[in-house]
C-alpha cells in the first residue's frame, strides 16, 4: 500500500480503471472532487497515479491491475473493507493486459457490496451514500 491519509472518512471506495476508461475516471473524480475528498479512495496502480495528479491525497494505491491490484481490491471486498467499487470497464477496447472485472463482480454480488461499472452507476451510488 502507498499514500495512505489516516483522516476520519465516510466510508471506503475503490476505483479501477480499464485503460480506455482511465479519463472517464479521471474526470468523473475531478467532477465529484469534494464529496470524493470525504473518503478513503483505494486503487489500482496506474489508475490511482492518475487520481492523485489531481491533487486528492487520501487514495491508498496497490498494484497495477496486470500486477494483481485488482485482486487487492476483491480481498478488501472481502474482508468487508470497502463500500462501494467503482470499475470503469471498457467493453469494446479490451486489452490483454487489463484486469478482469469477472472475479471481482462475483465477490462484490457474494459480499454484497455495491460496483458500478460506468460514470452513471458510480454517480447514483455516490449520490446515495452520501445523502444517509
Amino acid at each position: 500500500m502507498k499514500n495512505s491519509n489516516q483522516n476520519k472518512q465516510k466510508g471506503n471506495i475503490a476505483l479501477i480503471a480499464h485503460d480506455g476508461k482511465k479519463a472517464d475516471m479521471v474526470k468523473f473524480v475531478m467532477d465529484h472532487r469534494e464529496v470524493l475528498s470525504e473518503f478513503q479512495l483505494h486503487a489500482t496502480g496506474t489508475t490511482g497515479q492518475k487520481i492523485a495528479e489531481t491533487g486528492l491525497t487520501n487514495i491508498i494505491r496497490y498494484n497495477s491491475g496486470p500486477y494483481g491490484g485488482d485482486a487487492e481490491i476483491g480481498t478488501l471486498v472481502a474482508k468487508g473493507k470497502l463500500d462501494m467499487v467503482f470499475f470503469f470497464r471498457d467493453p469494446l477496447g479490451k486489452h490483454p493486459h487489463d484486469p478482469d472485472i469477472a472475479t471481482l463482480m462475483r465477490l462484490c454480488d457474494v459480499w454484497e457490496i455495491p460496483l458500478a461499472t460506468n460514470k452513471s452507476t458510480a454517480r447514483h451510488l455516490l449520490h446515495n451514500f452520501t445523502k444517509k
